[in-house]
């Protein structure tokens, strides 16, 4: 959504059939995969402050990311590079279900 700027990394295959497996197939994603620097909560990423507003600002990025209007311009994946908007629902739903799921929700 802009947010944070992202290095882009992903070379042709991982813009090619890494991305088709990830977001087409029904292969849980990895464990243990390194998320890039600027996500990182301990190098570049948002750092977490308190739960309660931790959750509200992520309830508002959601909101915004799915918002049927939208108020931004879809950037690059700094892997799979250009997606289209279905392709970022979905990357949106399984990045978020990979996350719950490492939680136990």
């Amino acid at each position: 959504m802009g947010v944070r700027a992202a290095e882009p990394v992903g070379n042709p295959f991982q813009r090619t059939v890494l991305k088709w497996v990830a977001l087409k197939t029904p292969l849980p994603w990895p464990k243990g995969y390194k998320t890039r620097p600027e996500a990182d909560q301990e190098i570049g990423g948002t750092r977490p402050v308190e739960f309660a507003r931790d959750m509200q600002e992520l309830e508002a990025l959601l909101a915004r990311f799915t918002a049927e209007q939208k108020d931004f311009r879809w950037q690059q994946h700094p892997i799979f590079g250009a997606l289209s908007e279905p392709e970022w629902m979905r990357w949106g739903y399984l990045h978020t279900d990979h996350h719950l799921r490492q939680f136990g929700l």
